[in-house]
């Protein structure tokens, strides 16, 4: 059985970072690409970014990029998100995904964490 496990959320200002983590087991995780989404109330979940099998390729929506950074521990099959100047408008549940194909990964991917939320003050 799959379990991807989110952690990290919490509540912060603007300006300030926040680290997530997302341990995953049951998969093969050096097989899988892995993914960030975020849901805020009452908008659709949208994709945030995505690395590769190995780390060596990411993708960033742009409203994100500069301040988050996705990476991967294969070893600890853990996936991390490092959030820094951190807006009010990312405030949302952040939800860990993966799946095996590079497409689906960053659109419908097969597996999803339960999601962490991550709330920034103004």
């Amino acid at each position: 059985q799959v379990q991807l496990v989110e952690s990290g959320g919490g509540l912060v200002q603007a300006g300030g970072s926040l680290r997530l983590s997302c341990a995953a087991s049951g998969l093969t995780f050096s097989n899988v690409f892995m993914g960030w989404f975020r849901q805020a109330p009452g908008k659709e979940r949208e994709f945030v970014a995505r690395i590769s099998w190995s780390g060596g390729s990411t993708v960033y929506r742009d409203s994100v990029k500069g301040r988050f950074a996705i990476s991967r521990d294969n070893a600890k099959n853990t996936v991390y998100l490092q959030m820094t100047n951190l807006k009010p408008e990312d405030t949302a549940v952040y939800y860990c995904a993966a799946d095996r194909s590079i497409v689906a990964v960053s659109s419908t991917p097969q597996y999803w964490g339960q999601g962490t939320q991550v709330t920034v003050s103004s």
